[in-house]
């Protein structure tokens, strides 16, 4: 069943962890074909600020894609936009959470603004940004 845009309400809040492993980082690769070093390069990786591999930035925030797609707007979504800024590392075998709160809601529309991010296991975010989701008319 699809989401309704009157389903939702300003400061409705969902959740969703994911362990990031080391096939999810090989698929990713083959997927975008993404070998920078610092992803792929034990060696590399180990003379840089970070000390070891660093999952792409990318798909860690690709849980904002399930967020939309699963939680809020869930089934009937349409992904519109999303600002993204990195602040910390993630590395494989990470525990992380993505947060999605509803910020303001255009009944008209039919859209969401949504404040988003993702957190360690330690609580400190390490990509937040802005996203505005959509909700099929007539849904």
């Amino acid at each position: 069943m699809s989401a309704r845009i009157d389903d939702f309400a300003p400061g409705q809040h969902a959740s969703f962890t994911k362990t990031f492993t080391e096939e999810d980082v090989q698929r990713f690769i083959a997927i975008t074909g993404d070998v920078n070093p610092l992803h792929v390069d034990d060696a590399f990786a180990s003379t840089t600020r970070f000390g070891r591999r660093v999952l792409h930035g990318m798909l860690t925030a690709s849980l904002f894609s399930t967020m939309v797609g699963m939680f809020i707007p869930g089934t009937g979504a349409i992904y519109r936009s999303q600002t993204l800024a990195f602040l910390r590392p993630v590395y494989v075998g990470d525990t992380v959470t993505a947060h999605f709160t509803i910020r303001s809601i255009d009944r008209e529309k039919h859209r969401l603004v949504i404040d988003a991010w993702i957190e360690n296991e330690a609580g400190e975010r390490v990509v937040e940004g802005v996203c505005e989701a959509g909700v099929l008319r007539g849904s």
